[in-house]
């Protein structure tokens, strides 16, 4: 059977490529190495009866674009918003509560009252840069040195841009450039009110909350909604896998072919042109493949050597990946009772951020550089079972925990596959530090050390985001410059995952804006040679 396109890789960004492509009329493949779809948006069951999001965990950054046109309500999919967006335990007795209804600033102002008036100060330089980076989430930067064909999204930009006072492009300026943690200790005074905001600087990215870049990775946490409310966060019934099979059930709909268990294994080129995939020993051919893998991964193990010039071939394989994340689930008997508020409540349906300040945020990513990992880890963690009850048996729960620091490379001769467990204790026993009784509640695990994470989900380095999201990998550098419209350096070949615009995070972005660059180039004036 021939095709128009190949997708290589089912996972989130693959899928919603897919869609489009088809739905254009466009025959399209989709090439899958597991058996089942959804890349790292799946649902485990981890131990009988208990369930939970085996990788990405937590719902905002879904476009709702992609939501509407999917139809992924009419798909299966529903979305339940979390009752209190997020509960940071204190170092002295104290906690922080955010949320909907100004609880976030009354919480703040709780701890200092002065922190009132500078969350509204900070909420209104949010308010002028967070609306510029939505529009630009759903369209590819401009590219630098394309000619012509750069120069529709280097004039939108400039119109974007133009209506803004001095005042606002320094605000877009700083959140763009400067670490997370000197913006926030420019409006702050508290240490929880520092970390709320901090947290999403570090979440995913291998740094401290003061290294320069963060603050953009803080924003980029900023631009989703849930259930139809701006910023906020929910918990997909059934877990992520809820998204992935919904996002699957359009697909197939609207006539794309799947087939799972065929990794890929090599990039056909043919005259200097992607021309097809050769994906568990058989050959399929099209004038158009899309690749929704880690840029690292596709031009090391994918492309052959020299299908690129040198310099394009170095620049990929030298694609900088690190989250320095480990990521566990845990079956519980029980809830957990936090010493700062034990009793049960809506703060249990949050984010639980283990990292009460900025300078423990930072302790973490100084340990971890020098020895691997970190002695007080920074945790989140979720118990998506108070949303969502089918995810456990009656009375018992399931948790994410998400943890940073913790490096790919190990320093001397430790390796994962001996440490995995002795840091899940350790994870634990950080949990159960703050929740006296946790340890005691865990019946069974689940467990992805950085290196579990490469293997299982093809995420290089154990880099969520496929790729490091600091400033030279971004916007128009991102997967680098003269690539950043979703055409790589090989004709015919396109990316459609996280290592594009706009970055990671379950968004649906990239896998939209490839499939608008791979229709564009089927009309004859805009096909390159």
């Amino acid at each position: 059977m021939s095709y128009d396109a190949i997708i290589i890789g089912a996972g989130h960004n693959g899928l919603v490529c897919s869609f489009y492509l088809a739905k254009k009329g466009l025959k399209v493949l989709l090439l899958e190495s597991q058996s089942q779809v959804g890349g790292a948006a799946v649902t485990d069951e981890f131990l009988p009866g208990f369930r939970n999001s085996a990788a990405s965990y937590t719902v905002s950054l879904l476009q709702p674009k992609v939501i509407r046109d999917l139809d992924l309500a009419r798909h299966g999919l529903k979305v339940v918003l979390r009752k209190i967006d997020n509960f940071l335990p204190g170092e002295h007795g104290d906690y922080l509560l955010s949320g909907r209804g100004g609880l976030t600033r009354a919480e703040i102002a709780r701890h200092h009252a002065g922190d009132g008036p500078a969350y509204d100060r900070y909420m209104a330089e949010l308010d002028t840069i967070v609306p510029l980076l939505r529009k630009w989430v759903m369209k590819a930067p401009p590219e630098a040195g394309a000619g012509f064909r750069g120069l529709p999204s280097l004039l939108s930009l400039g119109r974007d841009l133009a209506g803004f006072s001095t005042d606002q492009v320094r605000t877009v300026h700083d959140f763009t450039t400067r670490s997370a943690g000197d913006i926030l200790d420019r409006f702050f005074t508290g240490d929880l009110a520092k970390a709320l905001f901090g947290f999403d600087g570090v979440v995913g990215n291998f740094a401290s909350p003061y290294t320069p870049g963060t603050a953009y990775v803080l924003l980029h946490h900023l631009f989703g909604e849930a259930a139809g409310v701006p910023g906020a966060w929910g918990h997909a019934i059934g877990g992520m896998g809820a998204i992935t099979r919904a996002m699957a059930s359009a697909a197939r709909e609207a006539g794309v072919d799947i087939i799972l268990n065929s990794p890929a294994e090599e990039i056909i080129v043919d005259r200097g042109r992607a021309v097809g995939v050769v994906a568990n020993g058989k050959a399929w051919r099209a004038p158009q493949v899309i690749a929704g893998l880690n840029p690292r991964l596709l031009f090391d193990k994918l492309v052959p050597r020299g299908a690129v010039p040198e310099p394009v071939h170095r620049h990929m394989t030298d694609w900088a990946c690190e989250s320095a994340t480990f990521r566990m689930n845990v079956a519980l008997s029980e809830l957990p009772r936090f010493t700062v508020k034990p009793e049960a409540g809506d703060h249990l349906t949050g984010g639980i951020i283990l990292a009460p300040s900025l300078a423990y945020m930072d302790r973490a990513y100084d340990d971890a550089k020098r020895d691997g990992w970190s002695k007080r880890p920074i945790v989140e963690m979720l118990i998506p079972s108070t949303l969502d009850p089918s995810l456990a048996p009656e009375g018992k729960h399931v948790a994410s925990l998400f943890c940073q620091h913790f490096r790919y490379q190990l320093p001397g001769k430790l390796h994962w596959d001996k440490l995995r467990d002795k840091v899940a204790d350790h994870v634990i026993a950080t949990v159960d530090a703050a929740a006296p009784g946790f340890a005691r509640s865990v019946i069974g695990r689940q467990i992805h050390s950085p290196l579990d994470l490469e293997r299982r989900f093809g995420l290089v380095g154990g880099d969520i985001f496929h790729g490091k999201m600091g400033l030279d990998q971004l916007f128009s550098a991102r997967p680098m410059i003269g690539a950043a419209d979703y055409r790589l350096p090989l004709p015919g070949l396109y990316l459609c995952g996280s290592g594009a615009h706009p970055g990671g995070g379950v968004t649906g972005a990239p896998g939209h804006n490839a499939a608008q660059a791979v229709l564009a180039d089927r009309k004859p004036w805009r096909r390159r040679a």
